[in-house]
C-alpha cells in the first residue's frame, strides 16, 4: 500500500524505487487527493533521477521536475508544487533553451487571468528548475537568467479595527475565533497557528513552528494578557481548510468580503507600529527573515513621527 493513514489521522505516502523506501507524511489536513498528487510527483521526479542522462537542452516538463525535491524543503511544499503545476501546459512546448520564449507565452496568457504576483511565484519555480538543471551539469547554459519576473504593484494594505476583527469573530466557531485573535495578537500566519500545541505555550510566550519539519524554524513571541483566554483552545479542533471557509463566511457576513486572514498579520504590524514598535522588533515577532521585509510598514512609522513632531512643534 503506497497511500495509508495513521492512528493520528495523518496521510502517509511510500513507495519503493530500486530497493529503497521513499516516504513522506503530510499535514493534519491533507486531503486524499493531496496524498495522490504527492505519490504522482514523487514517482516523476524519482523517474528523472534514474535516468542515466538529461539531453543537453531537455524539455520544460522534465526540467521543472527538478524542482519537486526542491519544494521539500521549502517552508509550503504543497503551494510551491501548485505554483510550478499551475504552468505545466505551457511547458510540454518548449525545451529548455527555449526558456525565454516560454515565459513571455505564460505570462501573455495568464495575464489578466492572474496578479503580477502569482504569476512571478510560477515563474520563480521556472527559474529555480533551470538553475538547478544548470548547476548539475545537465544545460550547458544558465537558462534561469532568460525568464524575468513581471513588475508588481499589487501589494495590498488593508488594516483591520478591533471592531472589525471583532465583528468577523462573532459569525465563528469557538476554535476559528482562536484562530482569529491568535492572529491579531502575534502575528502568526494561518499555517503556524494550526501548528500550535500545548507544549508550545509557556508561561509568558509562544513558540511559533514558522518552518517545515525539515528546516524546524522556530520563533519566539510574547504573550500578551488579551490572548491568554484564547490559547485553552490550542490544539485546534479545526485545520487550515476549515479556517479558510469559516472566514469566508463570516467576512460575507459581517460585510466586509474583500479582507483576508492574511490581513490580520499586518493589522498587527500596524497596531506594534502604532504603539511605538521599531521595525526591527516588528521584523523579529513577524518572523520576517529580513528587516527589508517589514519595510512595507515603514510610512507607518513615518506618518506616526511626523504627528509627534507635529504635537511637539505646534505653533503657539
Amino acid at each position: 500500500m503506497s497511500i495509508w493513514t495513521d492512528k493520528k489521522g495523518r496521510r502517509h505516502v511510500g513507495i519503493m524505487v530500486d530497493g529503497r523506501r521513499v516516504h513522506r507524511i503530510l499535514p493534519q489536513d491533507a486531503t486524499a487527493g493531496a496524498a495522490k498528487q504527492l505519490e504522482a510527483d514523487l514517482r516523476a521526479a524519482l523517474a528523472v533521477a534514474k535516468t542515466p542522462r538529461i539531453p543537453s537542452d531537455p524539455r520544460l516538463t522534465e526540467v521543472i521536475s527538478l524542482y519537486v525535491a526542491h519544494a521539500e524543503t521549502l517552508r509550503s511544499t504543497k503551494t510551491a508544487l501548485d505554483h510550478a503545476r499551475r504552468i505545466a501546459l505551457w511547458l510540454e512546448k518548449y525545451r529548455a533553451s527555449q526558456a525565454r520564449q516560454a515565459a513571455a507565452h505564460i505570462v501573455k496568457d495568464m495575464a489578466g487571468h492572474y496578479a503580477a504576483g502569482t504569476i512571478n511565484r510560477s515563474l520563480g519555480t521556472l527559474k529555480k528548475a533551470l538553475r538547478l538543471a544548470w548547476e548539475r551539469g545537465l544545460i550547458p547554459v544558465d537558462y534561469s537568467a532568460h525568464v524575468k519576473r513581471l513588475p508588481e504593484n499589487n501589494a495590498r494594505s488593508t488594516y483591520l479595527s478591533l471592531d472589525q476583527v471583532q465583528s468577523i469573530a462573532s459569525h465563528c466557531s469557538t476554535p476559528v475565533q482562536a484562530a482569529i485573535w491568535t492572529a491579531l495578537l502575534t502575528g502568526a500566519r494561518r499555517g503556524e497557528i494550526v501548528k500550535l500545541r500545548r507544549e508550545d505555550i509557556g508561561r509568558d510566550s509562544l513558540i511559533i513552528h514558522a518552518g517545515n519539519t525539515k528546516t524546524l524554524r522556530t520563533r519566539t513571541v510574547p504573550i500578551v494578557p488579551a490572548l491568554r483566554p484564547w490559547l485553552k483552545h490550542f490544539p485546534l479542533e479545526v485545520g487550515i481548510e476549515g479556517i479558510k471557509s469559516a472566514w469566508r463566511r463570516a467576512r460575507e457576513d459581517a460585510g466586509m468580503p474583500d479582507v483576508n486572514f492574511h490581513d490580520l498579520r499586518h493589522s498587527c504590524a500596524s497596531i506594534l507600529i502604532a504603539t511605538g514598535a521599531d521595525l526591527f522588533t516588528v521584523s523579529k515577532i513577524l518572523g520576517h527573515s529580513s528587516v527589508k521585509t517589514t519595510e512595507r510598514y515603514a510610512h507607518m512609522q513615518i506618518e506616526q513621527q511626523r504627528d509627534a513632531m507635529l504635537r511637539a512643534f505646534k505653533a503657539k
